[in-house]
């Protein structure tokens, strides 16, 4: 799947070494509710598992390249797939700050959107983020998601717990 600068694609075994770096990156374990490492056996069973669908495993990972160099710069994913209620998750990172605020995960977030509403026919699509994150909020708003809702003190991170705001899109096709 492309979409101007990027691209999304599967998870290739040449992508563990990366993956690897960016799980156990301690920065990120908030994000993704991590406590502890993952050793390189646990991603490399991940990925040899990953051709799975998303019918059968109710996520799915892509990887954000950018199309000039092909170079891996974050990941995008669909979680608690819900076939019934047409409805899943996502979430994204971007792992390099240098290439954050230059519209890469705007550019993804659109091309999943339009995956999850054309393709998989999902009816909405939700998000939670963490209230010191007003990045992703802005990212998330800026595409058309709405706040629906706030966990108070939801996540207990360094510094204390945090509030998870609940964002939610709804597919503007009135047969979804």
């Amino acid at each position: 799947m492309k979409y101007k600068e990027i691209r999304l694609r599967a998870l290739e075994p040449e992508d563990l070494e990366l993956l690897y770096i960016w799980e156990n990156n301690e920065s990120f374990w908030i994000i993704s509710n991590t406590i502890s490492p993952f050793s390189r056996f646990t991603i490399k069973q991940y990925l040899e598992h990953s051709h799975k669908s998303i019918y059968e495993t109710g996520q799915l990972r892509l990887m954000i390249d950018l199309i000039a160099d092909k170079s891996a710069i974050g990941t995008i994913d669909i979680f608690d797939f819900d076939q019934y209620h047409r409805r899943a998750g996502l979430g994204i990172l971007v792992a390099d700050p240098v290439f954050r605020r230059k519209g890469y995960a705007s550019m993804a977030l659109s091309c999943l959107t339009e995956y999850c509403f054309r393709t998989l026919h999902l009816h909405q699509l939700f998000c939670n983020i963490l209230s010191n994150n007003s990045e992703s909020m802005e990212l998330f708003k800026k595409q058309g998601f709405t706040e629906c809702g706030i966990k108070r003190e939801w996540v207990r991170g360094p510094d204390g717990y945090l509030d998870e705001h609940i964002f939610q899109l709804l597919n503007p096709d009135p047969k979804s």
